[in-house]
């Protein structure tokens, strides 16, 4: 039985350090992150966290991986409520974004460490997109669309009165009319071609 506890202690224990984590990049940002910091959050001393992650790096490595499984249901969510998919997800997308901003820079603002992930954690989140445009080119325009008008909203560069919903539906519309003639968009949890991400 005290082994099975143990064993039992080790992923709850990964699983509150990966939650002070958050709560310390949500509330207070990504340099907030420290192991120290992390430590007293917990009530513990720094050492005792490299029992169960190596370094800081591989606790971000947690972090995004919940985030792109967050961003992969959101998206979906999104295009299986109907309407028109690239409005549907623009809205998701900017959603998740400005509700997690710090989490959603952690997740775009550096080199992906894919070979740390979970398998299939990007592909996941780039399945919405590639469902809603059927091409992997203007998946990616869209893509590179809605992270850079996410990321010049979150630092604040619009000018005062600007109406960013008007420039959030101005270019969701552009590229709706550049989308073929196509059959409604497939279930986004249908498995992608290997590679295929935006």
């Amino acid at each position: 039985m005290a082994t099975a506890t143990a064993t039992e202690a080790a992923p709850s224990r990964r699983q509150a350090i990966v939650a002070a984590a958050r709560a310390l990049v949500e509330e207070r940002g990504l340099d907030a992150l420290t192991m120290r910091r992390l430590g007293e959050a917990l009530g513990i001393r720094a050492p005792s966290l490299y029992k169960h992650f190596p370094d800081k790096a591989a606790v971000e490595v947690a972090l995004i991986a919940i985030a792109l499984a967050e961003f992969a249901d959101a998206l979906g969510g999104a295009l299986k409520q109907g309407g028109e998919p690239l409005a549907a997800l623009g809205t998701a997308y900017r959603a998740y974004a400005l509700a997690h901003p710090h989490l959603y820079r952690l997740m775009t603002d550096r080199p992906l460490p894919r070979e740390r992930l979970p398998p299939g954690s990007e592909a996941a989140a780039a399945a919405p997109l590639l469902a809603a445009t059927g091409d992997l080119a203007l998946a990616r325009a869209v893509w590179a669309f809605a992270h850079g008008l996410v990321l010049l909203e979150l630092h604040g560069r619009f000018p005062p009165g600007a109406d960013v919903d008007a420039a959030w539906r101005g270019g969701v519309a552009a590229f709706a009319a550049a989308l073929p003639p196509r059959a409604a968009p497939e279930d986004s949890r249908h498995p992608t071609p290997k590679g295929a991400r935006p």
